[in-house]
């Protein structure tokens, strides 16, 4: 399914999403499943050369124009999949270390590149509602799938990866960040 994913000038990136009711309404529940299915499809060459569109590995409910703390994330790792579908989800707990992407961060909404380091926690917990599993996990997650995590999760909160780049300290902001 391709969904059409909005820009970073479209208001509903910039508003805090609101809880959906647990359990889900058919209709959330097709949301999430659909965020999901676009990010897979977002992944395959020939889907995106099609659909022109661009790959991901993660998109939020409000980059669809819906305004609900939903956000789905998958990516292959180097034997497996990582692949969340969740709703409601909140960091619980974070590290001090920070961690950063060496290449920086994208975004299916900034449809531009902007140069400098996202720092992020390098360890996070979250709970959330887990809809492919039908039940509350926690997850604790380090390095990428952190950073991942906390990215699709601003999307709820109105804040876009660039907000967080400090245009005074663009690079070695914090000289013990993982760098991945």
């Amino acid at each position: 399914m391709i969904l059409k994913v909005y820009d970073d000038t479209y208001k509903t990136l910039r508003l805090i999403s609101k809880d959906v009711d647990i359990p889900l309404t058919a209709k959330d529940e097709k949301l999430a499943l659909s965020l999901l299915k676009h990010i897979k499809a977002s992944q395959n060459p020939e889907t995106r050369e099609k659909h022109k569109i661009r790959e991901g590995v993660g998109l939020a409910a409000p980059q669809v124009g819906k305004n609900k703390r939903i956000i789905a994330i998958h990516y292959p790792t180097s034997d497996n999949f990582v692949t969340h579908v969740l709703a409601n989800p909140k960091i619980i707990k974070e590290s001090v270390r920070r961690a950063f992407l060496s290449s920086g961060e994208g975004c299916l909404s900034v449809p531009r590149p902007i140069e400098g380091h996202v720092y992020r926690h390098y360890k996070i917990t979250v709970k959330a509602y887990d809809v492919l599993k039908k039940e509350y996990v926690t997850i604790n997650a380090t390095g990428y799938e952190a950073i991942v995590l906390q990215h699709e999760i601003d999307h709820l909160n109105g804040i876009l990866f660039y907000d967080r780049i400090n245009p005074l300290l663009t690079f070695n902001a914090y000289p013990d960040a993982v760098e991945i």
